[in-house]
């Protein structure tokens, strides 16, 4: 996994909306400890750095250290709650973790070799079904991606989370399925899907118009 992260913070004085309003205007960020048996500690961070951070792509599966008063906590971000129309962040959640804690999180997928597979290179398309996997990770062991190998595939050939060699202190968080992961599909199968899918929506919206029509028409009484 990415070295740790580490995230400079103090502790908040004051909660509420009107301190957590102050502390933007200043250019902090208000965020919160939690878990770990221990109570809450309510910090705040400083804005700048926490969109850095938020920018490398992988803060949400990142070990962070947030020093407060100088003492580093181990912890995973859980939460990030965003302004809707700047974007910025608002608040964070991080989750104190135990040293030998496991932990669930999203980890992305990346699909290597496509070279080598028989039916790429005749034409076939790789249908992702999942770009992220659910894993239940030791807290020091979190990969930053999982690599799924296509070499060999045919057209009509699927990728099954079996198949896939995850890295040691990770299993799948899903148990109860031999779930997919991604598919090669000639290309006019994947168009088949496109266009169902297609008619599927616009069906699905004249039906919401229609509805809405009604609703409307009762509302003025015709």
């Amino acid at each position: 996994m990415s070295d740790a992260l580490t995230l400079p913070a103090e502790t908040r004085e004051r909660a509420g909306k009107g301190a957590s309003r102050a502390l933007r205007r200043e250019g902090r960020v208000p965020a919160v400890i939690y878990g770990g048996g221990e109570e809450p500690t309510p910090i705040h961070v400083e804005a700048k750095e926490l969109r850095r951070q938020l920018g490398t792509g992988h803060f949400m599966n990142s070990i962070v250290m947030v020093e407060v008063g100088g003492k580093p906590i181990r912890t995973l971000p859980k939460d990030v709650a965003f302004h809707p129309v700047t974007d910025l962040p608002l608040h964070v959640d991080f989750f104190r973790l135990a040293k030998d804690a496991k932990i669930e999180v999203q980890i992305p997928v990346v699909f290597v070799n496509e070279e080598a597979s028989p039916g790429l290179k005749k034409g076939g398309v790789l249908n992702v079904v999942r770009h992220e996997l659910d894993l239940v990770c030791e807290s020091d062991k979190i990969p930053d991606e999982i690599q799924v190998d296509v070499t060999g595939l045919e057209v009509g050939d699927s990728i099954h989370i079996s198949t896939v060699a995850l890295p040691a202190g990770s299993v799948s968080a899903i148990t109860d399925r031999d779930f997919t992961i991604a598919t090669i599909v000639a290309p006019s199968a994947l168009k088949s899907q496109d266009d169902g899918a297609a008619e599927e929506e616009t069906a699905t919206t004249e039906a919401a118009e229609d509805t809405a029509d009604e609703e409307e028409g009762e509302d003025s009484g015709e």
